[in-house]
């Protein structure tokens, strides 16, 4: 199967809209039920709930957050979307602009099987001030 370049930029548009929701569940909607996303190497979420509760956190230490997609690419199904975030660190009200990745691996229906994302944490910690 092969995710057309059509298809792939609608899905990365309405993946970055469901994050501006600042909805859990919104973003976790574009996993498949045993979806999995692993952040920076660490252990991966699984299923909905766990995605959902992957954003959730996000969402709590930046509530006001705003995602951009900055590109996305693919190749069979598999694909990377590029993305800045931005927003205001609850705890120290310091600015954020964060850059980073995520490497999926969609399914028939182009739902998110794997996603394995990445973004520099020590920029993040710098620019939060935590």
């Amino acid at each position: 199967m092969t995710v057309s370049a059509d298809r792939l930029h609608s899905i990365a548009k309405a993946y970055t809209d469901a994050w501006n929701t600042g909805q859990p569940e919104a973003v976790a909607a574009f996993f498949s039920p045993n979806g999995t996303i692993t952040i920076n190497g660490g252990e991966a979420w699984r299923g909905r709930e766990g995605v959902a509760a992957m954003a959730a956190g996000f969402f709590g230490d930046v509530p006001d957050m705003h995602l951009i997609c900055d590109g996305v690419r693919g190749s069979g199904i598999r694909a990377v979307y590029l993305w800045t975030f931005t927003g205001t660190h609850v705890a120290t009200q310091r600015e954020l602009s964060i850059n980073g990745w995520e490497e999926w691996d969609l399914n028939e229906e182009g739902l998110i099987l794997c996603s394995v994302g990445n973004f520099d944490a020590e920029d993040y910690s710098r620019q939060a001030g935590v």
